[in-house]
């Protein structure tokens, strides 16, 4: 897709080790785990709002 490798993102991930030390980078993934979770829960509770009949057209009958 991007032309990235197994070499290329092993070098990305040793740059982040050393920017970041070893310390950070169970929080740094644990905020991109919430990030994504909470992602994935707005659409699909985007698609849910759509799927449901509009409240307002009840009320006209």
């Amino acid at each position: 897709m991007f032309g990235l490798g197994l070499p290329e993102l092993l070098i990305i991930l040793f740059i982040i080790l050393i920017i970041f030390g070893a310390g950070k980078l169970p929080q740094i993934g644990e905020g991109l785990g919430k990030g994504i979770s909470n992602f994935k829960r707005s659409l699909k509770q985007d698609d849910e709002e759509k799927d449901s009949p509009n409240k307002d057209s009840k009320k006209q009958d």
